[in-house]
């Protein structure tokens, strides 16, 4: 999957047993900021049927490739795409020339890779799911030669030794169906379809601060959509990064809208992610659950993300500062419908 700030990578071993203590003979699970959609597919592969959601186009590709899918119906039919995609030659057109050479994310010669096959790809008319598995794998193909520290804001003064390497295509890890029923992905602003979930748990991991995923993810957007947009800055942003604002990257409205999702959600289990350095305090999220029940909080200490491990830099490349803080706190904000008795569970740093 690909590298991506604020992924439950390293948690999905602790969601995975809290989703276990309250449906420990399964159901349904809505993860309604699915993001990298490892927390989907780590429930998937635990039996739940899942349903994702997602406001990012490049999220929701994600999300429909690694929850909606099924191995057994799509795993031969994209390997034959993946073939087909993996003998053109590269021609190089609007990604080379906007993110390889006006930017520096990728290698030119990648750059011509990418370029040749979406195009093919959108010439190919595929079926949308069979479409989005095909397009994971390019996504993924470029996440594993790009030359960044993860985040589509900068990029590498020199070029990163696995930019050099050669674009490779992989099958996507597709799960197979599970038994309670199809899993769904689904592109929509998290409040406006919150009203419209109804699970047996609902999984929350919201943006937590100023920071836009569409901003740091800004070239998986244009790979998905291949709009070929107008772009702008050294990073060559799409221009609607400018206009598509979020309420959870603005600190004086995160709490207004939340607390909006929260109160629409007809499910009786919710799981929240919200680490140390959001806008909102442990008080304010025990606040906003305190109406729905029981409520239970866990704290996970972590490393922050590379960016801050690697330090402050100025535009040349030069190191002229250090971070205030090497480690962050994961907390698990838990609303349940009953009491439980969570003293088995040991959630490992």
């Amino acid at each position: 999957m690909i590298k991506y700030i604020g992924s439950k990578r390293a948690l999905l071993g602790q969601v995975g047993a809290v989703v276990q203590t309250i449906l420990p003979d399964g159901g349904r699970v809505c993860d309604l900021f699915s993001g990298s959609a490892r927390v989907g597919h780590s429930l998937k592969k635990l039996g739940y049927q899942v349903w994702s959601n997602d406001h990012n186009a490049y999220a929701h590709t994600l999300a429909t490739a690694y929850v909606q899918v099924d191995r057994e119906r799509w795993a031969d039919k994209a390997e034959t795409v993946l073939a087909e995609l993996r003998q053109l030659p590269p021609q190089p057109g609007w990604f080379t020339r906007n993110f390889c050479e006006e930017a520096r994310f990728f290698h030119p010669d990648n750059g011509a890779r990418i370029d040749a096959m979406r195009e093919r790809i959108e010439q190919m008319a595929l079926e949308p799911e069979l479409k989005a598995v095909v397009l994971v794998a390019l996504m993924e193909a470029a996440d594993r030669v790009d030359s960044t520290a993860g985040l589509q804001m900068a990029y590498m003064k020199q070029w990163a030794p696995r930019a050099l390497k050669p674009l490779e295509l992989r099958l996507p890890d597709l799960l197979p169906a599970v038994p309670g029923g199809p899993c769904l992905a689904t592109h929509a602003d998290a409040v406006e379809i919150a009203p419209k979930i109804q699970a047996d748990l609902v999984y929350l991991d919201p943006p937590y601060n100023q920071h836009s995923y569409l901003a740091n993810y800004h070239c998986w957007e244009s790979l998905v959509l291949w709009d070929k947009p107008e772009t702008y800055g050294v990073a060559r942003k799409r221009v609607d990064v400018r206009e598509r604002k979020s309420d959870f990257n603005s600190k004086p409205r995160i709490k207004a809208a939340l607390a909006s999702v929260i109160d629409s959600l007809d499910a009786p289990n919710l799981v929240i992610s919200f680490n140390d350095e959001g806008y909102l305090t442990r008080e304010d999220m025990e606040g906003l659950l305190a109406r729905r029940g029981n409520v239970k909080v866990l704290e996970i200490p972590r490393p922050r993300y590379v960016g801050a491990r690697i330090g402050i830099h100025n535009l040349k490349g030069e190191r002229v500062g250090e971070v205030g803080r090497l480690r962050n706190v994961e907390r698990l904000f838990i609303s349940t419908a009953v009491s439980l008795d969570w003293d088995h569970l040991i959630l490992k740093p």
